[in-house]
């Protein structure tokens, strides 16, 4: 059974920096495309990051670039969002997902509930 399980979220100040970290089990994650989305309350959905299987591939909302990194350790079946600099307008529910590359695309803004594995979420809540 695969499961997806985020970690990492929390209350923090503007300015200050969190660590989010995606565990995927009950499947090969070196073959699995890895997306972090997020979403605020009353608000859509939306992909923030996106790293392809092999991890040579990396894509970023505009609103987070020069400020999160995405990263994936393949041995320890884990994704990484390292978040710096956070705003209040970060604060949402952080969701991790796994689609495998031979599914489609890498770039994760384009998908949906129903492509992939699916994290139960983090929150995280800057505070001003």
């Amino acid at each position: 059974q695969v499961q997806v399980v985020e970690s990492g979220g929390g209350l923090v100040q503007a300015g200050e920096s969190l660590r989010l970290s995606c565990t995927a089990s009950g499947l090969t994650f070196d073959v699995y495309n890895m997306g972090w989305f997020r979403q605020a309350p009353g608000k859509e959905r939306e992909g923030v990051s996106c790293i392809s299987w092999s991890g040579g591939s990396q894509y970023y909302i505009n609103s987070v670039k020069g400020r999160f990194t995405i990263s994936r350790d393949n041995a320890k079946n884990t994704l990484y969002l390292q978040m710096n600099s956070l705003k209040p307008g970060d604060t949402a529910m952080y969701y991790c997902a796994a689609c495998h590359k031979a599914w489609g695309t890498w770039r994760c803004e384009t998908w949906t509930s129903k492509d992939g594995y699916w994290g139960q979420g983090t929150q995280v809540t800057v505070s001003s």
